[in-house]
């Protein structure tokens, strides 16, 4: 028989798990409700759960796992994407919480609260080495690439952040901290920051995923203390710009592209909570934290190690222990300190040569959003060449600034040959929902953008 770890960190089942419009929901019930959920399951089988609300997520997981089947996590819902998920003779099936939800010809399992279950008095444990995860992230071409995860690796990754969350905190443990995500359950953050850290780290999570910054408030206000907020740059800056009264927020932790200090700074007064920035990737799950308002150090979670290795391309960085079985490159630049603590200078494919001199587009997008007015803002580098040299172009949300004033506050921070030659104002950047802009999306974007009739130069 193989080894098992138990479906939940150990706490009393009548302990609260979940919120959901404001009510709580004990671990016992969710065993419970997951159980008899479980009954109605194909016997053999994957699960590709779509469901939004994070409960009914968190049942279907539970449901899948007591199954012994695999979760598909998809990057969205789109029936284009269901349609290309590719299995291994165990054939997928749909898990929703919207009754009549278009699935791409898959099998539907609808979830709903089971009501007048008497609720769960002991924990069942999973075989450590059950895959318990599929994520799947979107390539270049588009199709969904699987990252298989087991349980086993999966409970050491939130152990590990667990832990170092609880000791920024001054806490024991997490127990009673209770989180509002702004991230879908199906991206690898919002899986492991808010389902797994209630089920494995000992918090409760809310079921919603509020977007706008009312809502955020309102979820964040119905919680009892000590709460913490599960967000991206994106969505802080938005929440902090927004003018809304604020709770106190305890814990901020943020995820899926670096925090500028002025913003981790203005969080931390806001919010009055300390703001933890978290870095990883779908394939090594979670690597590092920092406490962004402390230093610009990262600094690994539990027994995870680092090191360079020399390949044709240059420096390779290679994560390896704890949660890593298998030793994973990162796609980052990183500025190595030891093995447990580094800088991280950008990704490999975002470096950029303009007129002999070398940067990051992570770089300039940093001091792009610093300014003061500008609500979002991205560069782009375009694929034609220019007299001879290809300049970034720049797409900003800014509705209170003039490009020509963009301009100058950049020149008084990057070189000249990084500073825009254009800067077009957009209602909005074509951002997913945990906030990430990617390649192929800012470069569709900008082709449409610029392909439409333009007003006179700088006329904002």
């Amino acid at each position: 028989m193989s080894d098992t770890l138990p479906l939940l960190i150990a706490r009393p089942l009548q302990r609260t798990l979940a919120w959901r419009e404001g009510l709580p929901i004990s671990a016992g019930e969710l065993l419970a409700e997951a159980a008899a959920l479980a009954e109605r399951l194909p016997h053999a089988g994957q699960g590709v759960n779509l469901c939004q609300d994070r409960y009914l997520f968190a049942v279907g997981l539970v449901a899948a796992l007591l199954r012994g089947h695999t979760s598909l996590l998809p990057p969205n819902a789109l029936p284009q994407t269901l349609r290309q998920l590719e299995h291994d003779g165990a054939a997928p099936y749909a898990l929703v919480d919207e009754a009549g939800q278009d699935t791409g010809g898959l099998p539907v399992v609808l979830v709903q609260r089971e009501r007048g279950l008497r609720p769960a008095t002991a924990t069942p444990a999973v075989a450590v080495d059950l895959w318990a995860a599929c994520l799947l992230t979107s390539g270049s071409t588009g199709a969904p690439q699987p990252q298989y995860k087991r349980w086993g690796p999966l409970c050491r990754n939130i152990d590990a952040e667990a832990t170092r969350l609880a000791s920024w905190l001054e806490r024991a443990s997490l127990d009673g901290l209770n989180l509002v995500a702004t991230v879908p359950p199906q991206h690898s953050y919002g899986f492991e920051s808010s389902v797994l850290l209630a089920l494995r780290g000992g918090a409760a999570f809310d079921a919603g995923r509020p977007f706008y910054p009312a809502d955020i408030a309102d979820a964040l206000a119905r919680l009892p203390r000590p709460r913490a907020l599960v967000t991206t740059p994106f969505h802080l800056k938005a929440l902090l710009l927004s003018g809304v009264a604020l709770p106190v927020v305890d814990l901020v932790l943020s995820a899926t592209a670096p925090l500028s200090p002025q913003m981790a700074q203005r969080a931390e007064a806001a919010l009055q909570g300390r703001l933890i920035e978290i870095y990883g990737c779908t394939e090594a799950g979670q690597v590092a934290a920092r406490r962004t308002t402390a230093g610009d150090v990262w600094t690994t979670l539990g027994e995870l190690r680092l090191q360079a290795r020399a390949d044709a391309d240059g420096e390779q960085f290679i994560v390896s222990g704890g949660h890593v079985v298998e030793p994973t490159a990162l796609s980052d630049v990183l500025e190595l300190i030891d093995a447990q603590r580094f800088r991280l200078l950008g990704r490999a494919n975002d470096i950029i040569h303009v007129a002999g001199k070398r940067s990051s587009l992570a770089h300039l997008n940093f001091h792009l959003n610093r300014i003061d007015g500008v609500d979002d803002g991205a560069f782009w580098l375009p694929d034609d060449v220019a007299e001879g040299v290809v300049r970034p172009l720049a797409f900003v949300v800014a509705p209170t600034l003039t490009a020509r004033q963009i301009i100058a506050a950049l020149r008084r921070e990057l070189e000249g040959a990084f500073v825009p030659r254009r800067v077009i104002h957009v209602p909005s950047l074509p951002r997913e929902a945990t906030g990430k802009l990617t390649a192929q999306a800012l470069r569709e974007f900008a082709q449409r953008t610029l392909a439409q009739p333009r007003p006179a130069p700088d006329a904002r």
